[in-house]
């Protein structure tokens, strides 16, 4: 079997997709099911943590890899029919419903908890402020969990759909 650049490229995409998807999986059934158990000045700090940690090399190539690679496998299966589609349905799911919904919903909200300077607020503040972020950027992570785990079922079937094409 002869490895052509196309197929190369989908393999990365399948991987890099499959790793974001894993990713965003393994955080919606353990980091968040683990902060709903803490108090809130502990939640607020750990999140501060995990946000300014996660912006990292490893996680950017997942992240942005992910869609680059989508896009770019889905340019080299115009015209591949049924690969073709499905490639471009993971692309726009991951970008719409991965990529955009964290850089529209979940990164402002870091970024606003990131401003706060936790030890000048009041328990009160800190329990309103937590019951605001935590519910909204756990339903943005759910969206972004879901659009990125059919991405990367949408990319699977399209390496099934090339493969009978070889």
């Amino acid at each position: 079997m002869e490895i052509t650049l196309k197929s190369a490229t989908l393999f990365v995409a399948i991987i890099l997709t499959g790793l974001s998807a894993g990713f965003f999986y393994a955080w919606q059934v353990s980091v968040i099911t683990g902060t709903k158990k803490v108090m809130d000045p502990t939640y607020m700090e750990t999140m501060q943590h995990i946000n300014r940690e996660i912006l990292n090399p490893s996680f950017f190539l997942i992240f942005f890899g992910s869609m680059i690679v989508l896009a770019i496998s889905t340019f080299q299966q115009y015209g591949s029919g049924v690969t073709f589609w499905r490639l471009l349905g993971a692309t726009v799911s991951y970008t719409l419903g991965t990529f955009v919904v964290t850089g529209a919903g979940n990164v402002p909200l870091n970024n606003e908890l990131n401003a706060l300077k936790l030890t000048k607020m009041s328990a009160l503040e800190l329990t309103e402020f937590r019951q605001y972020y935590e519910s909204k950027w756990n339903v943005l992570h759910r969206m972004r969990t879901i659009f990125s785990v059919i991405a990367f079922v949408l990319s699977l079937l399209a390496a099934f759909s090339s493969a009978k094409n070889i």
